[in-house]
């Protein structure tokens, strides 16, 4: 039996949870998106590394 989309990301924001993480409000707000349609997983990844890339980094892509 498969997971819906919804039921996967919360399985997954649960998992970080368990491990005293709390995540974002905008990376929860991405998720939305993602589970809307709105914006692709690659997105969230995109958006995520230039929001916390590090000045002077080298990309890894």
């Amino acid at each position: 039996m498969a997971m819906t989309k919804d039921e996967s990301w919360n399985f997954a924001i649960g998992l970080v949870q368990v491990e005293g993480t709390k995540p974002s409000d905008d990376f929860l707000e991405l998720v939305e998106k993602e589970k809307r349609g709105e914006i692709t997983i690659s997105d969230i990844r995109r958006i995520l590394c230039e929001k916390y890339r590090v000045i002077g980094e080298e990309s890894n892509d």
